[in-house]
């Protein structure tokens, strides 16, 4: 039975329909791929982007901590520096002072006697020589032999032993020397310097290593 124009059309238009919806159909399905892999780049590129701004502000957090760490350091060394400073001038002012008082105290001949025949004692303990030479000021000598008698018997009785000792009467400590001895075993070659000033300075350096 052959079709009438009208059935033919009506054919057609039903065929295009179909084609048209599934076109439509594989467009959407299209559009909905691409927006997917879209949205997935996007992710993507912002998560990298986001790991380079936190890698960025994380190198720049590590500098500002070195930095601060640096000044920190810079800062308590300039502050230790100052302490040292002023407990050196502090040091260096006492130590003046106390240079000034030393004169006053070889003018007590009582307590100058008594502190010569220590400073020989101990001279002598250190050495345990059985012949020393002294050294003093010209001024001291009389003192100085008026001494020696004591400080060896004061030093049999501490070690047990016995010392010849002899005051240099051709060389004296030089007329700036505030006092004390020098006391030299072997021909000179050991010598214990135990002079007012010497004293003192040790005592200013003792001071200054416990202050560290």
């Amino acid at each position: 039975m052959a079709l009438s124009d009208a059935d033919v059309q009506k054919q057609i238009k039903h065929m295009m329909a179909f084609i048209e919806q599934e076109a439509n159909e594989k467009a959407e399905e299209i559009d909905a791929k691409a927006e997917e892999e879209f949205n997935i780049e996007k992710g993507r590129l912002v998560q990298q982007q986001r790991l380079k701004i936190m890698e960025y502000y994380e190198r720049k957090e590590k500098q500002v901590e070195l930095q601060k760490k640096i000044q920190s350091s810079n800062m308590l060394n300039q502050a230790r520096l100052k302490v040292l400073k002023h407990r050196d001038d502090h040091v260096a002012s006492v130590m003046d002072e106390a240079k000034v008082m030393l004169a006053g105290i070889t003018r007590d001949k009582a307590k100058y006697q008594a502190i010569l025949q220590q400073l020989l004692v101990q001279g002598l303990c250190q050495l345990l020589e059985p012949a020393l030479l002294l050294r003093c000021r010209k001024a001291d000598q009389a003192l100085v032999e008026q001494i020696i008698p004591g400080a060896l018997a004061e030093y049999k009785t501490k070690v047990g032993k016995e010392c010849q000792v002899k005051v240099d009467s051709e060389n004296y400590l030089s007329a700036d020397k505030t006092g004390g001895l020098e006391i030299l075993a072997q021909k000179g070659k050991i010598k214990v310097d135990n002079t007012l000033e010497a004293r003192l300075e040790k005592i200013g350096r003792a001071s200054c290593r416990e202050r560290v």
